[in-house]
């Protein structure tokens, strides 16, 4: 179906429709005058009305699914979006949470919008190939960048692509990060903060709520809503499984490059509050909660404290994926997946040749091992890999130890349950950008999930042999989220994951199935890191 549509005409009209909008001081930004403005469309809190993109996409950007979080509001569980009279436009995108300045390498930087920051930033933006009583099923993506920074609004997010090659509802999905989503306070701030605890994962709860109770309107169907993210966004997904709030509002989900299995402990988390107000010069809660919000971004810039969700009892009642996999979400199905060479994203992987004693150090800090656990992984990956040279070996096994091992356990955790199907993926696509240097990288999947190849050339290169891997990746999700099961007629047969066979799709130019795929590095990995 894919095939069908043109790309250079798609692409013209998603950089214009979707880079910034408008009147927006940065320079993305663009201006789509001249676009046709969709019908009007009713939503709970008020009428709405979009752009119609090429291909008959209709968009709406920016649109509320919250309260603004400022004022009394901050650091509090959200609340539902205060209604308007008339119609509203929704063809620009919103704020985005108050977050540092964006650090991604600049092959994806190159697709952030610079929307402006601010506490009103509970929105999404919808993609549909048209509100009508289709009931498409639809896909709800959670952005990457940890639960520290970023929004739904990147350009490499943009939804137009994969509503329109396969017929479904895309949303994307902005929420509140860092200290404003994920600051700890109930030990702290006492019982008026009792409640202010894992907020940015209650806003998305609040965002499915909106689906649930709006999504029918745009032609998707409310019994078939599937969660994706990458990254931090796949940590999302991993924490949703594992909130009561949460089920029953979507029914299966995606977990890329971020499968997590443990949330933070409450006197830990409490802590790490307690550090953060004495280096921010705050001496209660409620002087957190009266600082300009820029101070208070700038704090948690300066100070950057690992802030994530809490086991509190309440809205997250364990950790997700430890010992076992959430028994409240055991009839989800899941899909999960890794890059193979995560770690090329990050700053402090070499991407240069290193020397023998280079690599054997390198290891040994990666896994906390010994000398001798370090050289049987290096020679177990050399087996695996015969031309790997040391660069090579050193970030397949900083790979595979900081994103392989997590994806493999809550694999073999969700497969336990004997409940519902869960498919793996490695994926193994090498970008030709930078030279070739970062080879399949952290984030790489994402275009060919949204079928945004050409969108984000800077992180993929201009190949022709990226379309029919996109076609792949893209139709296997939709697929997922049409039926739980990810297989079409464009790749092999996918069997479900179980630990006996380790069943696994490997995208690539020649996509395939595969048993186990680099088996023996996986198992003393994991033993090495076991015993660390």
């Amino acid at each position: 179906m894919s095939r069908q549509i043109s790309r250079r005409g798609l692409l013209k009209a998603t950089t214009l429709a979707a880079a910034g909008f408008a009147f927006s001081p940065s320079a993305r930004a663009q201006d789509i005058r001249g676009r046709a403005l969709t019908r009007d469309v009713a939503t709970t809190a008020g009428r709405i009305r979009g752009v119609v993109l090429d291909d008959d996409v209709q968009a709406f950007y920016g649109v509320p699914y919250g309260a603004s979080t400022a004022g009394a509001n901050r650091f509090m569980p959200p609340r539902p979006p205060e209604a308007w009279s008339g119609v509203r436009e929704t063809i620009q995108v919103g704020n985005r949470s108050p977050q540092p300045v964006p650090g991604p390498i600049s092959e994806i930087h190159a697709l952030h919008r610079a929307n402006p920051m601010g506490e009103d930033c509970l929105n999404v933006n919808v993609f549909t190939p048209a509100p009508d009583n289709r009931a498409r099923p639809v896909m709800v993506w959670l952005h990457g960048g940890g639960f520290w920074s970023g929004s739904g609004d990147w350009l490499l997010y943009d939804g137009n692509r994969l509503a329109a090659s396969q017929d479904v509802v895309v949303v994307t999905v902005t929420h509140r990060l860092n200290a404003f989503g994920f600051l700890y306070l109930p030990e702290t701030g006492g019982s008026e903060y009792s409640q202010a605890s894992n907020v940015g994962m209650r806003d998305i709860v609040l965002a499915l709520d909106w689906v649930r109770d709006n999504i029918e309107t745009f032609g998707g169907d409310p019994d078939r809503v599937t969660v994706f993210g990458q990254s931090g966004g796949g940590g999302k997904v991993s924490f949703l499984t594992a909130m009561p709030a949460a089920q029953g509002r979507y029914h299966r989900g995606i977990v890329m490059s971020g499968s997590t299995l443990e949330g933070e402990e409450p006197d830990a988390a409490t802590e790490a509050t307690e550090r953060f107000m004495a280096a921010a010069g705050a001496g209660s809660v409620d002087d957190l909660r009266r600082m300009p919000w820029e101070r208070l971004a700038a704090e948690s810039e300066r100070h950057g404290f690992t802030m994530g969700p809490v086991v509190d009892g309440t809205s997250l009642p364990a950790h997700p994926y430890s010992p076992g996999a959430p028994a409240l979400s055991a009839d989800v199905p899941l899909i999960i997946g890794t890059t193979e060479y995560e770690a090329n994203f990050f700053p402090d992987t070499p991407l240069e040749p290193i020397d023998d004693s280079t690599l054997k150090e390198l290891v040994r800090t990666a896994t906390g091992g010994g000398d001798g656990n370090a050289e049987q992984l290096i020679a177990a990956y050399r087996a695996g890999r015969p031309d790997a040279a040391n660069v090579d070996v050193y970030q397949l096994i900083l790979s595979d130890a900081r994103f392989g091992s997590r994806a493999h356990a809550q694999a073999e955790r969700k497969s336990g349950q004997g409940t519902a199907d869960v498919y793996k993926y490695y994926f193994t696509w090498r970008s030709p950008v930078r030279s070739g240097l970062l080879k399949s990288y952290h984030c790489i999947d994402i275009p060919f999930a949204f079928n945004n190849v050409e969108i984000a050339a800077s992180m993929t290169g201009a190949g022709n042999d990226r379309y029919a891997l996109a076609d792949q990746l893209s139709g296997a999700f939709a697929q997922f989220a049409k039926s739980g099961d990810p297989n079409h007629e464009g790749i092999p047969q996918w069997a479900p994951f179980d630990t006996r066979r380790r069943s696994t799709m490997v995208f690539d130019n020649e996509t395939r199935i595969v048993m186990d795929p680099h088996g023996a590095e996986r198992e003393l990995l994991a033993d090495v890191l076991a015993a660390s």
